[in-house]
């Protein structure tokens, strides 16, 4: 049996610094506080040359897929942060078997085991 506590600091810890980078890149949706969207340059657009504009439409891309990342591993982080708290952290999302002690200590949000690894990242959130 997991020893869930063991990792929930750990996962707590990730949060919080998750949420950190998250709001250098981007903000809370308003219409959807589930959603985080990235945030676009702060600039005057009637005075900015050509080079300025590429600049900071190439920062705003850069921002949406690094956000995108995070928001990935931030929602991982706080469902296992849900099971947790309802007592069924550690469990494979596709088989129901027990996640390995060793994949947890590596990644303590891992939503399968070992065997279905490959199938994490189609797993919905």
């Amino acid at each position: 049996m997991i020893d869930a506590q063991k990792y929930k600091g750990r996962l707590e810890e990730e949060l919080s610094k998750l949420e950190e980078e998250l709001k250098s890149v981007g903000h809370i949706n308003p219409k959807n506080p589930a959603d985080w969207e990235a945030s676009a340059p702060n600039m005057n657009v009637d005075k900015a040359d050509k080079n300025e504009m590429a600049d900071a439409i190439e920062e705003y891309e850069t921002n949406t897929a690094v956000l995108k990342e995070l928001e990935i591993r931030y929602n991982n982080v706080k469902k296992a942060l849900k099971k947790i708290e309802d007592g069924t952290y550690g469990v494979c999302e596709i088989s129901g078997e027990e996640i390995e002690e060793d994949r947890l200590n590596a990644n303590p949000a891992a939503r399968t085991c070992k065997n279905h690894i490959e199938e994490e990242v189609s797993l919905s959130s």
